[in-house]
């Protein structure tokens, strides 16, 4: 009764504490996504310089992720080679810092519920580069999938009240370039055995985003700037904004480090829908019927993929603790064999 009652509180605990991983997570993805709104869209805060807000994202995320890893050592720096600094750690740098650039640069021309929608497209991208790069293989039944997805956001780009052609392809160019940095990471870091949790990852990655995104600041945003001397850094805005977002990398690391990486992407799917409703609700977003339909078809197909990786997970993790029980038998009867083989030449002696 007492060790029933002992792993029932235990059980409990963890699922609470699951719960309270997945919250925070969710509440800080969006407050982030909603304060780069609140920036850079020209009818609120009204500062539309997305390579600039990156870069003091990144800057401040480099500095305190080198106190965290250098100064109070929270967590321990991966031993990298400056060659695999300059030929892995540099192209995802890269593709990282054009990523972000333009998925916040849609949020000048796109509603928060309308990008969204867009990313719903990201299982897709990352099959379908995964296949181009030899990292997946086809599957019928995985591309009907994909395809369901897309009809789904093609729907609701149809039913779009705000539409605006230059906003969908930033955003579709943002998820082709988060999807291209997803696979590299497989093939350049993964498959050499090198592993990166937020905070390192932040540690040896943002300084490259941010020599970066300087070459195209310096053409695009920098002149721009000068002409602005009306402009006064905001340290309340940007300070918060920065730490958000910082704080939203430290959720990443707790939630994946607790639950999962899939139990994220569940979560991810939850967190769309209540910005959906908080745009609508809130910043007074247009959200038409025909978006709805096809968000919904949208998500019944991620909901789909996310339900077949699971249960590819669980056949893996079976299969494996499978395979050590065949090889725990077969260590026990190779001992016994030996046992008894030794006892054996003992009698023989003693006789």
């Amino acid at each position: 009764m007492g060790k029933g009652a002992a792993l029932s509180n235990g059980v409990v605990k963890k699922i609470i504490l699951s719960y309270t991983y997945v919250a925070i997570w969710i509440f800080l993805s969006f407050t982030v996504i909603v304060y780069n709104k609140y920036i850079l869209d020209r009818k609120l805060y009204g500062w539309p310089f997305p390579i600039s807000l990156t870069m003091i994202h990144m800057t401040f995320c480099s500095s305190l992720a080198f106190l965290l890893v250098r100064v109070f050592k929270v967590v321990e720096p991966v031993s990298l080679s400056r060659n695999v600094y300059l030929t892995c750690i540099l192209p995802i740098g890269a593709l990282y810092s054009v990523s972000l650039w333009l998925s916040n640069s849609a949020y000048i021309y796109l509603s928060v519920s309308f990008i969204q929608m867009l990313k719903a497209l990201m299982p897709v991208a990352v099959y379908t580069i995964g296949i181009l790069f030899k990292k997946d293989t086809f599957n019928n039944s995985t591309m009907g999938n994909m395809m369901a997805i897309s009809v789904g956001v093609a729907i609701a780009a149809y039913g779009e009240a705000k539409y605006d052609s230059w906003g969908v392809f930033l955003q579709l160019l943002a998820v082709l370039f988060e999807a291209t940095r997803l696979v590299m990471i497989q093939i350049l870091l993964t498959s050499k055995g090198i592993s990166l949790n937020p905070i390192t990852s932040l540690y040896y990655v943002a300084p490259s985003c941010l020599v970066f995104l300087s070459i195209p600041w310096i053409f695009v945003e920098l002149p721009i700037l000068r002409q602005s001397s009306s402009f006064q850094f905001d340290f309340a805005i940007f300070g918060t904004n920065s730490l958000c977002a910082f704080a939203l990398n430290l959720a990443v690391f707790l939630l994946v480090g607790k639950t999962s990486a899939l139990t994220m992407n569940v979560a991810g799917v939850v967190k769309d829908w209540l910005l959906i409703a908080f745009s609508w609700s809130v910043i007074k977003d247009t959200v038409t019927p025909v978006n709805l339909i096809g968000y919904g078809l949208a998500f019944l197909g991620v909901a789909y993929y996310n339900h077949k990786k699971l249960q590819a997970l669980k056949a893996k993790e079976a299969q494996k603790k499978s395979q050590q029980a065949d090889e725990e038998a077969g260590r026990l009867l190779t001992e016994r064999d030996s046992n008894g083989s030794s006892d054996g030449k003992k009698g023989d002696t003693q006789a």
